[in-house]
């Protein structure tokens, strides 16, 4: 895996939200969603504000590989599990880029079952 650049960090963190596709079992590209997603350190991430048996997430997950576009940036990538370590700054991350659309949205991602649900985004 290789890093991102800073630039990519940049525009893709500052984004609003990430296009995210995984890849099917035969290595199609399944459809993009739409999701929040945030920058921490070098790193970006998402989310399942539904839960870890959201069908996106498990996909992603099973998948290990997609692509996404956010802030101009268009990039295969890999989905990865992030450490335990990772889980409070990325949830600081989403409360600062995300509390301005109120307490009960971005509770969606800072509760317990989306922190369990999170994927680290890694450029390929």
């Amino acid at each position: 895996m290789s890093a991102w650049t800073h630039d990519d960090l940049n525009r893709i963190g500052r984004a609003t939200e990430l296009e995210l596709s995984s890849h099917r079992p035969d290595g199609s590209p399944r459809p993009y969603l739409t999701i929040w997603a945030v920058r921490s350190g070098d790193a970006i991430y998402v989310r399942s504000a539904y839960g870890w048996n959201n069908g996106w997430f498990q996909r992603a997950l099973k998948a290990g590989r997609g692509r996404i576009v956010a802030g101009g940036v268009e990039r295969d990538v890999s989905f990865v599990p992030p450490g335990a370590d990772e889980a409070e700054p990325v949830t600081l991350a989403y409360h600062a880029k995300y509390d301005h659309y109120g307490s009960r949205m971005v509770g969606t991602v800072v509760n317990a079952e989306a922190v369990r649900s999170t994927l680290k985004i890694m450029p390929e």
